[in-house]
């Protein structure tokens, strides 16, 4: 009873910025460690200044080099190749340098037609988790890649430093052979006109074989203008016409735009 101790008056933690604006340099090193969907829709509306400084490279970069394998990938694929307005904010949200741009590219959810999951397979295909099994008839997985909506732009794409890397994994079981083959379509606009194409198959695998997997790979370079869709087609069989799956496995394709090296000039 009697005595009761004095609170100190709260203290406000709240840093004016409109009073005390800081330096740009250290904003950018501020808003480097925010999310770029974040920085995208909530700091750029806030006013001219940050606006500036959310289209400008330097916040970006710094992003990136923030980011780790990611961010550095991409700042890999845009090396040798920066025009005046490149968007990077569209580039560090939708990733679509130096990313697989394919959609289930292991396997992991239900197969396509007549192709069915396989979850064991070698351990020299490291990062991949599942295959895909094909049955005795020719079996096939399409997909058609929309380059646009994927975060790409008609400069890059029509630039000719611009690369399309395809690559596609394919085995067999040990105890039955199988056939393979990979079709890559470049489309123009209307996905009927082909700019290019990129057609293998390789020889079958027999019966009693080293149940490896082979790699199978391409780069588009050169292709051109308009080129806007992508279709990648991978069929297999196996040979022995055996009832179920046991046929090709597949796993691990993969679809990536990157950006070359600058033209040589003697």
């Amino acid at each position: 009873m009697g005595s009761s101790e004095s609170r100190p008056a709260p203290v406000s933690c709240l840093l004016d910025l409109e009073r005390y604006p800081l330096p740009d340099e250290l904003l950018v090193l501020i808003l480097s460690f925010v999310p770029a969907r974040v920085l995208v829709r909530r700091c750029r509306p806030v006013c001219r200044r940050w606006r500036g400084l959310v289209d400008g490279p330097s916040l970006w970069r710094l992003h990136c080099e923030r980011r780790g394998a990611r961010g550095r990938a991409l700042l890999d694929a845009l090396r040798g190749w920066a025009p005046a307005h490149l968007p990077w904010s569209r580039l560090c949200v939708l990733r679509p340098l130096g990313r697989n741009l394919l959609r289930n590219p292991c396997g992991a959810g239900e197969g396509a037609e007549g192709l069915t999951v396989n979850p064991h397979f070698p351990e020299e295909v490291t990062e991949a988790q599942r295959s895909e099994v094909t049955r005795p008839h020719w079996c096939q997985k399409r997909q058609v890649v929309d380059l646009l909506r994927e975060g790409l732009w008609a400069e890059l794409l029509d630039d000719p430093r611009a690369e399309i890397h395809v690559s596609d994994w394919w085995g067999a079981r040990e105890d039955c052979g199988c056939e393979y083959a990979l079709t890559v379509q470049l489309l123009a606009a209307n996905r009927q006109s082909e700019l290019a194409r990129f057609g293998v198959q390789p020889d079958p695998i027999p019966q009693w074989n080293d149940n490896a997997y082979r790699q199978v790979s391409h780069v588009f370079r050169g292709f051109g203008r308009g080129v806007r869709f992508v279709v990648f087609r991978h069929r297999g069989k196996d040979s022995m016409f055996w009832k179920g799956h046991y046929g090709a496995r597949v796993t691990h394709s993969s679809l990536v735009v990157r950006v070359g090296p600058p033209a040589v000039v003697p």
